[in-house]
């Protein structure tokens, strides 16, 4: 990942003022905002080109995390970045260190570019099919979910959009990463979703009872930094995707389903991934199906020694059902 350009590259950490945080989303969105995260790859080859070093435009500030002047920031909005804790000082400018995304008609905080620190709110191409995924899924269903679960949510945009789908129904936000489930509770506020709960917990271990609904997109690299939002653990990165999918096993309702969104990476033709986890819904009974959503993603990764055997990364679903 290439270090910005004109600015500074110690990792910020999300804001914690969380009241702080609403007013300066709401307020931005009332100007009209809007902004698709792209890869960090693209997010770097964009903010090199020597024209980008310095922001222009609120899309600038809160999409491509560019630093800006504060006379050129509409009125009053330099001095809610300060009290939400979201700029800090770069010699005369402020650097955002959150972004704001656009999906599914609302607005997401996130953490800024670059997603270095080792708590960092990842929102990028991957959470928009992760939510395409689970909604396709929603709309399958004979019956509305009355309780749903987003293990390792991040910035709740799977959940938050099952939520307005799914009213009267309860949905958990689940992170063992504080910094995630501030950006998910205040996300959920932006998007005025009432029913949901978050809670600080590794997978399910410290949530209660049973769910119609289980839906996840766990980390899957391997970091060798070891960042929450990344670094799956376990074989080839698939450490974190087998516990959901056991986690499930045992926390899914009579008819309720997992949709697992993940990285499989393939050796010699071979998705260790899928047997792992293919053999483990058999072993609890559960009707699985599985497929590539993308054949080869995250082709640059493949130049990493841990990667040394694996000929592709591939985007999968794997979706169960308790029948």
């Amino acid at each position: 990942m290439g270090a910005e350009v004109g600015m500074a590259t110690q990792p910020s950490p999300f804001p914690e003022n969380e009241e702080a945080l609403l007013a300066l989303a709401r307020a931005v969105r009332e100007t009209g905002y809007s902004f698709t995260t792209v890869t960090p790859a693209s997010h770097a080859r964009v903010n090199a080109r020597p024209r980008n070093a310095e922001a222009r435009s609120l899309r600038d500030v809160f999409g491509w995390s560019r630093p800006v002047r504060p006379d050129r920031l509409p009125e009053g909005l330099a001095r809610l970045m300060e009290e939400a804790g979201a700029a800090v000082s770069d010699g005369g400018l402020l650097r955002p260190t959150i972004r704001l995304s656009s999906l599914d008609g609302e607005l997401f905080t996130h953490s800024a570019y670059p997603p270095s620190a080792a708590d960092a709110v990842f929102f990028g191409p991957d959470t928009t099919r992760f939510v395409a995924a689970v909604l396709a899924h929603l709309d399958g269903l004979e019956r509305p979910p009355r309780r749903i679960a987003d293990i390792g949510c991040g910035s709740g945009a799977a959940g938050i959009a099952l939520a307005k789908r799914s009213p009267g129904a309860e949905t958990v936000l689940v992170d063992i990463n504080p910094a995630a489930l501030r950006a998910a509770r205040v996300n959920a506020r932006l998007a005025g979703v009432d029913g949901i709960e978050t809670r600080r917990s590794d997978l399910l271990q410290d949530v209660e009872g049973s769910f119609d609904l289980i839906v996840s997109n766990p980390p899957f690299m391997i970091d060798a930094s070891e960042r929450a939002y990344r670094h799956g653990g376990g074989p080839l990165g698939a450490g974190l995707s087998l516990s959901v999918v056991e986690a499930a096993t045992e926390r899914l309702a009579p008819g309720g389903s997992l949709v697992l969104f993940t990285g499989a990476a393939i050796v010699e033709g071979e998705d260790g991934f899928r047997d792992a986890a293919g053999a483990t819904c058999a072993r609890a009974g559960l009707d699985w199906s599985y497929r590539e959503y993308d054949p080869d993603a995250y082709g640059e990764e493949l130049d990493d020694p841990a990667y040394g055997e694996a000929e592709r990364i591939a985007l999968v679903v794997l979706t169960a059902t308790r029948s």
